[in-house]
């Protein structure tokens, strides 16, 4: 009889996107090897208000049992905003006060909570991804013994929040996606003591992918691709910002393509190309034939769409503000940072002019991947956590 274990994450489903929702079904997914895996989660589908989106219950995606808990109410933006302002001008604010930032942070799903509180016996380990929401934070400081935390940290205001001192001491175990996310919670947690493992996550890409057919379908030669959630978030203004200022100054056909969903305004320039969301094919096709894939972004754990252009030999141009994804260029020489205009500029141009070292990092760059980002590997090191915690 397999063990039982617990997956506590924000949003979870096939239709779900986003960073930490899809690492969290991966490994669920991989887990049921050898466990048996029940994800609690909200109905929500999106993560500006936390809407019921699926239906409260228990559901089996990919052999993964899906709890859904409602959310008792959404998030009001105008609330939360500050909300938010008041706690980021005191971060060490009152637990009252700290209590209802966090409830509207969302999703409020209070009955996850008391779930997690009285089931927790029923669990071989519960593992808690992403730190920053509701079901994280009110379930982690609840469950006495058999916490595994990845919070999927990077550097931003909220992890400074004095209301997370208790979060990140409670877990019995870590797992932490990165040497610089291990080095970031260390630093301002001083928690040291809590074992932990550092594990990336696998990165799986089609075997045959079809960059022509991408040109040709788009009409598109010479491009530079962004995939993601196109917001202020990921810092897509600046880059859009960067790029035309680079069009001013350079003569260049470069373009700049968009694969996503736009919540923020997009430029209106006949050389920023936005194809909205496309299929899986075309993301790898797209990703494939182009010059580099750029992320703006300066709050990455990892960046999963980074590992898969690396996977492709494509090289990737990011900012050198956020040490994770800066950390993935310089342990790998295959790609390339900015932390200003001018920088984002000698990276383009880099690109462009240096065939021979260009080349070169796009051999460096699959060949990092390949070497530390396996998921046999991951799964292994997930197994010795799981066992260590479990057996306590």
């Amino acid at each position: 009889m397999k063990k039982k274990i617990a997956i506590i994450n924000q949003r979870y489903g096939l239709e779900v996107n986003g960073g930490s929702e899809l690492y969290s079904r991966q490994i669920a997914e991989r887990l049921t090897a050898k466990y048996e895996v029940e994800v609690l989660t909200s109905c929500a589908i999106e993560y500006v208000k936390w809407s019921n989106h699926y239906k409260e219950g228990v559901e089996t995606i990919n052999n993964v049992s899906v709890r859904r808990f409602k959310t008792e109410h959404e998030r009001t933006p105008r609330k939360f905003t500050a909300l938010d302002t008041a706690m980021q001008q005191n971060p060490k604010a009152s637990k009252e006060q700290s209590d209802r930032w966090i409830e509207e942070m969302g999703p409020y799903c209070p009955s996850l909570v008391n779930y997690i509180d009285e089931h927790q016996d029923d669990y071989y380990a519960i593992i808690v991804v992403t730190y920053l929401y509701y079901p994280a934070v009110k379930s982690i400081v609840k469950i006495k013994d058999k916490a595994i935390f990845i919070p999927t940290a990077h550097q931003e205001p909220f992890i400074h929040f004095k209301m997370y001192e208790e979060v990140f001491n409670a877990p019995k175990a870590y797992v932490f996606l990165t040497e610089e996310e291990k080095g970031l919670v260390h630093g301002i947690f001083k928690n040291e003591e809590i074992p932990y493992e550092v594990m990336g996550v696998g990165v799986q890409v089609p075997s045959l992918v079809d960059p022509q057919a991408f040109k040709k379908k788009y009409k598109l030669d010479n491009y530079i691709i962004y995939v993601g959630r196109i917001d202020e978030g990921k810092d897509c203004p600046r880059m859009f910002e960067y790029f035309l200022e680079y069009k001013k100054r350079v003569k260049s056909d470069l373009k700049l393509v968009l694969m996503g969903k736009a919540v923020v305004e997009i430029p209106n320039h006949k050389d920023i190309i936005s194809l909205g969301f496309v299929s899986e094919e075309d993301k790898f096709n797209g990703i494939k034939g182009s010059k580099a894939l750029i992320l703006p972004s300066k709050f990455e754990s990892l960046s999963i769409s980074v590992l898969e252009a690396m996977t492709l030999a494509i090289p990737v141009v990011v900012n050198g503000i956020c040490d994770v994804l800066k950390g993935h260029c310089t342990k790998s020489n295959g790609g390339l940072y900015y932390k200003n205009y001018f920088e984002f500029e000698g990276c383009l141009n880099f690109l462009v002019s240096h065939r021979e070292e260009y080349e070169k990092m796009c051999q460096n760059a699959k060949k990092y991947v390949d070497d530390y980002f396996q998921w046999d590997d991951i799964m292994e090191k997930f197994d010795r956590i799981i066992e260590r915690v479990g057996e306590q």
